[in-house]
């Protein structure tokens, strides 16, 4: 099958890492890629933000399926588009992708079909914030209704900070037109995890737990960013608990959307917080998590090609996935000055050294040829992803790949799952 894969990032990056592995791979295109992704698929520069490109870029390769990576496209309206010429594709529809474009939609769609999440208020204007101030106490969420690259959420201490928040939201000073309404939420409290299906709109079928570390700064602190690193392990979730978000969460979400003349079809992440109160949803991305993706992705050994051409097609078997009982770890090498202002071009030095590490992967994220050289091209830079027989010989092999990388300005968190580890021992 000839493959063409939407993005360039380090979820793409190991999307195509993990489609190459399959036998029933000729050829994987990646629009645009990166340097990294360049040395296992044939990289072509396209503007994700033009669906007609996307379009036209399909007719010229003919692949046998695409895969969508990052949520752009898929609110743009790429699957209905692909779809309506009859080409094949995995991602949700323009409509099924707006649990993730509306934060007040899912909220409210949420409310209809009695899914656990936070209590919150949708404010169109400085005055709607006010009055919802008295029904939250401090600490206080706030969300941009709009896509916002992970930016656009903010926890509050104080109401006075929530108001100045979600006032600077309103007026577009630092989420753009994300902003044109924000969500007002209860502050959760407990521990986060990813949890992500697969669905053809009918069938359900889950993937193994992962648990992301959204803060700049160890100890989860510092402002939030798209992802500093994640890992993946079987003792995330017991079946137990995962059976009861697959019947509580999952499985009504996906109904609930067909019930509505929505069919789902593509991977749902599900981002939750495990409250005392039980799972309680923070989000929902119509993608693969990044990087969350490249940890579980380490891990499966079924055929992703399979996998992707049954959603694709509708004709997902409601069937566990094989995966490798093997815990995860990818630490994120990430720009000075991240997630803020930060300066391309730096190169990176140690990356062959890395790769022929045993059990490790180093994923490019935001990368990029100059001359030779791979120099830096994005916040977030590199996935470096190791996997061990404990999670804790995983983060010591992602770690050790870590410190022979070099670029300027570096920078990364050294206790991505170390609360884990810790736990265990």
């Amino acid at each position: 099958m000839r493959i063409l894969v939407l993005g360039g990032g380090g979820r793409e990056h190991a999307l195509v890492w993990k489609l190459r592995q399959s036998p029933r791979t000729t050829e994987i295109f990646c629009a645009p890629g990166n340097a990294g992704i360049a040395r296992e698929a044939s990289c072509i520069p396209v503007d994700l933000r033009s669906v007609d490109e996307l379009v036209q870029l399909a007719h010229k390769l003919h692949p046998d399926l695409t895969i969508v990576g990052p949520e752009l496209p898929l609110t743009l309206g790429v699957v209905d588009e692909f779809e309506r010429r009859g080409l094949a594709i995995f991602g949700p529809s323009q409509k099924a992708a707006h649990l993730e474009a509306s934060k007040a939609f899912a909220k409210e769609f949420m409310q209809r079909v009695h899914v656990p999440t936070a209590h919150y208020a949708i404010c169109r204007n400085p005055a709607e914030v006010q009055d919802a101030l008295n029904l939250f106490s401090t600490p206080t969420v706030v969300k941009a209704d709009g896509l916002a690259a992970g930016k656009g959420v903010v926890i509050a201490k104080t109401k006075e900070e929530t108001s100045t928040i979600a006032h600077d939201m309103l007026a577009r000073k630092f989420v753009g037109d994300a902003g044109a309404r924000v969500v007002l939420e209860e502050c959760l409290r407990g521990e986060e995890l990813s949890f992500l299906i697969l669905t053809d709109g009918t069938a359900v079928v889950p993937l193994v737990p992962s648990r992301d570390h959204k803060r700049i700064g160890e100890g989860d602190t510092g402002p939030n960013t798209g992802g500093m690193g994640a890992y993946s392990s079987d003792d995330l979730l017991s079946s137990t608990m995962q059976d009861w978000i697959m019947k509580h969460i999952a499985r009504p979400v996906v109904d609930g959307l067909r019930a509505e003349g929505v069919v789902y079809k593509g991977v749902l992440y599900i981002g939750l917080m495990m409250t005392a109160r039980g799972p309680m949803v923070l989000e929902f991305n119509c993608r693969f998590g990044d990087p969350e993706t490249q940890a579980v992705l380490f891990r499966l050994e079924s055929d992703l090609i399979d996998v992707c051409e049954a959603v694709a097609k509708g004709t997902l078997p409601a069937e566990p996935l094989r995966w490798s009982p093997e815990p995860s770890v990818c630490v994120v090498l990430a720009s000075g000055g991240y997630p803020g202002t930060f300066t391309n071009g730096k190169p990176i030095s140690g990356l062959d050294h890395a790769e022929k590490l045993p059990h490790v992967k180093v994923f490019h994220a935001g990368t990029a040829h100059s001359g030779n050289q791979v120099v830096t091209a994005g916040g977030r830079v590199l996935g470096v992803t190791a996997s061990g027989p404990t999670l804790e010989l995983a983060a010591s092999r992602a770690y050790e790949a870590v410190e022979g990388i070099r670029f300027d300005g570096m920078q990364y968190r050294k206790d991505i799952a170390r609360a884990a580890i810790g736990n265990r021992q």
